[in-house]
């Protein structure tokens, strides 16, 4: 595991240092990386929000149930049929629990969707933070790319400017030059 360990931290750190020295490449990265967690916020908000309507269903139907319960205890109560009466309260008093337990979960949901809908806010504002940021970054980028094109204006030129009558002047240099160290070389290697 060890090599794999010291190579995948190789890779990271090589990232690292790529994206310090491409910062408009590092905002891009952060800015797919948000992309993604406001995606994966929006999922959950969804999943929330089912979570939500199905613990209202359930609610709604332990309530009928509860009803219906009550209603049997006033008839078994009303027709001296204390034994089921007491059954039915015990019937209706469990459903109670549980309706109130299926309450606290769905306003423990809501809370997660209020948290959830503050984090999507948050991510969408840190989004439009880097999308400026890159903006700024890029136009930077670009002025000094102009002005290093405009810094290196000779190489952008055509050799015919510089020709006057057909001989360029540092051409003619070069090959006097590399004339005379042919001829240097080659008194040398005479000598021997």
């Amino acid at each position: 595991m060890g090599l794999f360990e010291d190579l995948n931290r190789f890779l990271e750190n090589r990232l690292d240092e790529f994206l310090r020295n491409n910062p408009h490449l590092e905002l891009q990265a952060l800015e797919e990386q948000l992309r993604e967690q406001e995606e994966d916020t929006l999922r959950l908000i969804v999943n929330l929000q089912a979570e939500e309507k199905r613990l209202q269903d359930e609610i709604l139907a332990v309530a009928q149930e509860i009803q219906r319960w009550h209603e049997r205890v006033i008839k078994a109560q009303s027709k001296g049929r204390n034994d089921l009466a007491q059954a039915a309260q015990e019937r209706e008093a469990a459903l109670l629990h549980q309706g109130n337990q299926l309450w606290g979960k769905m306003e423990g949901v809501k809370q997660r969707i209020i948290k959830a809908k503050e984090l999507q806010r948050q991510i969408q504002t840190r989004r439009t933070e880097v999308r400026t940021k890159a903006k700024e970054v890029e136009a930077t980028r670009a002025t000094s790319q102009a002005q290093s094109r405009s810094a290196t204006s000779g190489w952008n030129q055509s050799p015919q400017r510089n020709i006057k009558g057909g001989v360029d002047p540092l051409e003619a240099q070069f090959t006097n030059w590399e004339t005379e160290q042919e001829l240097e070389q080659m008194k040398r290697n005479m000598g021997r």
